[in-house]
């Protein structure tokens, strides 16, 4: 009897482990979802009313939003639509697409002349227009932690495609950490350092938790325009993470050429015109409180055209620096937050060296977001109501004071007036453009 039982046991474990054998090599499909291809529709707009409650009456500032907008102006407008479409074609690649409308006015607007240059996306019957900003796709893990994005996409400068949520290798850039797109730029999206471009780029960490990374691109530097010439612009971005993500140090480098070896005529021979831009970020960032700090240095080598007394072109180095700092927070959370910002801007860092020359007759910059002569401070503060979330309506103040780095009565070593070397920049006089904004904000889609 014991004999019986105990061969019963043992083909009953025999049984057993065999099964378990079984369902050890049988493939784990309950377990695995099977991918499925999918996309998702997203996007935002932010607009504004505005008053405009001041203006600097030598209408300097460039393309700001704002610049020669006549005092005591008012109006509704858009500044961005967003209309983006993220695709997963399989767990390996990822497309992204977006058509934007952005900086909704024309030189016509608000009391100008009609028939100039518009500033904006705006059609020749003055209709707001849409372009395409990006296109791109993303290899996954082309290698370890490491993505490949080929296509019209953000550059390392700028946000990484906060869109795509989980697939962005960095979303704490600058642009996302100061989070106020919808009230200003950063302060060198302000100066048009591309925060787009048609090119290909790697995206890594250096680790497996994102905490320390990098981005690098080589793209045309036209943004979503053709490319213009043979030369290529060089993006590179690392960053370092600490206490848990709230500490966020980033540095940024680019490097392009503009003119190289092109011949001028006169004493100089060929010119040689690039730039080259050194951007630091610095962050401590909590759902309470938020500090932010973003400067650069930028070199623009040949950039400054001089026209000397001996009637000859010359081409001069200009060097531009800007510092931007803000502080953001929660008064009432997910209700009530408010946001305070102060930029400076001093692009006219070998400008005294240009126009001491006794030769100086007139100058004048080649990149006309970096003409040397005016400096510009400028502040936004407001507060951040949000009815229901991903709908933001905000009270703020815009306000950019300008500064002639030179005296319109001074003169260089030959007698020649300031004044007269540039009359559109040199003046005796700040200015300042004031704007108060009720600005509205919302997302659909994500």
């Amino acid at each position: 009897m014991n004999k019986t039982i105990t061969k019963i046991g043992l083909s009953l474990s025999l049984v057993a482990a065999m099964g378990a054998a079984h369902a050890q090599v049988q493939p784990a499909t309950d377990t695995v979802a099977e991918f499925k291809p999918s996309g998702k529709l997203w996007g935002y707009a932010f607009g504004d009313y505005a008053y405009k409650g001041g203006a600097d009456e030598a209408g300097r500032g460039g393309s700001n939003q704002y610049t020669k907008v006549p005092v005591n102006s008012n109006e509704f407008q858009f500044r961005r639509i967003y209309l983006g479409y993220n695709y997963e074609i399989s767990r390996k690649f990822v497309a992204e697409f977006l058509l934007a409308s952005e900086d909704d006015w024309a030189s016509g607007s608000l009391g100008q002349t009609m028939g100039q240059t518009s500033n904006g996306d705006i059609l020749a019957n003055n209709k707001f227009a849409p372009y395409v900003k990006l296109a791109n796709i993303r290899w996954r893990n082309l290698w370890k932690n490491t993505d490949l994005v080929i296509g019209q996409a953000p550059t390392p400068a700028f946000a990484q495609g906060s869109a795509l949520g989980e697939y962005a290798r960095n979303t704490q850039t600058s642009e996302e950490v100061w989070g106020y797109r919808s009230i200003e730029r950063t302060i060198t999206d302000i100066r048009r350092t591309p925060s787009y471009d048609f090119g290909a780029a790697l995206q890594g960490w250096f680790d497996s938790k994102g905490n320390f990374g990098y981005d690098v691109m080589v793209g045309n530097g036209t943004s979503a325009k053709p490319d213009r010439d043979a030369y290529k612009w060089l993006y590179s971005d690392v960053y370092a993470k600490f206490f848990n993500k709230k500490l966020v140090i980033d540095l940024y480098q680019d490097y392009e050429k503009l003119d190289w070896g092109v011949y001028v005529k006169g004493l100089n021979g060929p010119r040689y015109h690039d730039r080259n831009m050194t951007k630091l970020f610095v962050a401590y960032t909590t759902p309470k409180l938020t500090v932010g700090y973003e400067g650069f240095m930028n070199t623009i080598l040949g950039d400054v055209a001089v026209t000397g007394i001996d009637k000859n072109t010359y081409y001069r180095t200009s060097k531009a620096m800007g510092n931007s700092i803000y502080v953001k927070g929660a008064i009432k959370k997910d209700k009530l937050n408010f946001f305070a910002r102060y930029d400076n801007y001093d692009p006219s860092g070998n400008l005294s060296n240009i126009v001491s020359d006794a030769n100086v007759k007139t100058y004048a910059a080649s990149t006309a977001t970096y003409e040397p002569t005016t400096k510009e401070s400028f502040v936004t503060y407001g507060l951040d109501f949000t009815p229901t979330k991903k709908v933001h309506i905000m009270p703020n103040i815009w306000m950019n004071t300008y500064t002639s780095a030179l005296s319109a009565t001074g003169k260089n070593a030959a007698g020649t007036s300031y004044s007269s070397m540039n009359t559109a920049n040199v003046v005796g006089v700040n200015g300042t453009d004031v704007v108060y904004r009720l600005t509205f904000y919302y997302i659909y889609g994500k």
